[in-house]
């Protein structure tokens, strides 16, 4: 009788700190899982999910369809995501940043710690300007941009987004102005500067790669105080060279599940993430190629890696006016 009682308040205890039990990890989907990219396709989250996704299919043995509802700084596709069934059929993806973000700005009352995450690459946005811009460093741009405040075209995929929130940060620390020119996406704002229809972009490593190996993007720094190797191009310098004392912190990207969903859904994709995604070859072989960082975490941790670059967003966007409420009265204190 005692041993019996003494393994019931032992499961009692396990389930109130939040921990699943390992039986409830056996979560075998039946049909095929929805993953919402709320960003257009060929961008850094549509990368990085396509290359996870497919990975995950191989342990779950079901399909996952990722599915792209780009609009309004992700945040269309985030709400649909939220508002769906919470069957664990119905998953998001994108930057944490973004994520945490959306309340401050009154895109949606959700805060990150309302979701599961689930974090398998960093990212880092690079300063890269079109190939026929007569741009050729950092501190010719940053001129240019003083000079003539507010006619340098800047390309990226929206409020909130990493681009932004990168060329927002420079703006900050230099005190330039800059004419900011929306996409729905890194992927179309990469194009565009491509083009020429903008000058540069702050978008991400990932969404430059290809034009910077194929020399139509002339990388002149990555926003942050670390350089960075892309295969097949070499070395690109921190802009901490040219802005002495410019951080920014880990921009991390993952899948998110919505709170609420059967434990044994989240018990097995952490599972799945300690096991498979952890080390997985095909997401490390993506962050080499693409001038990525591999960091795969999920659960408390997760949380905990992707809050500096939540407070950072949220804090920066409210300095600038953007924010619908203080992110203070939202839980993301001031970093």
């Amino acid at each position: 009788m005692q041993k019996r009682f003494l393994l019931k308040a032992a499961t009692a205890a396990v389930l109130a700190l939040g921990f699943t039990l390992p039986a409830a990890a056996q979560w075998k989907p039946t049909k095929p899982i929805n993953l919402i990219v709320p960003w257009a396709a060929g961008g850094s989250t549509d990368q990085i999910t396509r290359v996870t996704a497919a990975e995950l299919e191989k342990v779950l043995g079901q399909k996952i369809i990722v599915v792209n509802q780009p609009g309004a700084s992700g945040s269309i596709g985030t709400k649909n995501a939220w508002e769906a069934a919470k069957d664990g059929y119905t998953w998001t993806a994108g930057a944490a940043q973004d994520l945490g973000t959306y309340q401050a700005l009154g895109m949606l009352d959700v805060p990150a710690k309302d979701w599961h995450m689930f974090l398998s690459v960093a990212n880092i946005p690079v300063v890269g300007v079109g190939a026929n811009t007569p741009y050729k460093t950092m501190a010719e741009l940053l001129a240019a941009m003083k000079a003539k405040p507010g006619q340098v075209k800047v390309a990226t995929a929206g409020v909130t987004s990493g681009g932004h929130n990168a060329m927002e940060a420079i703006a900050r620390a230099t005190g330039v102005q800059y004419r900011h020119v929306t996409y729905d996406g890194g992927n179309p704002a990469v194009v565009a500067t491509v083009s020429g229809e903008t000058d540069l972009t702050t978008q991400l490593a990932v969404e430059q790669a290809e034009m910077i190996r194929g020399k139509r993007i002339r990388p002149l720094a990555t926003v942050g105080d670390r350089p960075l190797e892309i295969e097949g191009y070499g070395t690109i310098e921190p802009i901490s060279k040219t802005i002495p004392g410019f951080k920014a912190p880990a921009n991390y990207f993952g899948i998110f599940i919505p709170k609420g969903v059967p434990p044994e859904v989240v018990a097995t994709v952490q599972k799945i993430w300690s096991e498979n995604i952890s080390n997985n070859a095909a997401i490390k072989a993506y962050a080499v190629n693409r001038g990525a960082l591999f960091a795969p975490v999920s659960g408390d941790a997760a949380q905990t890696a992707a809050m500096p670059a939540i407070q950072a967003n949220a804090w920066l966007l409210h300095s600038t006016g953007k924010t619908k409420v203080s992110p203070d009265t939202v839980g993301i204190a001031k970093p």
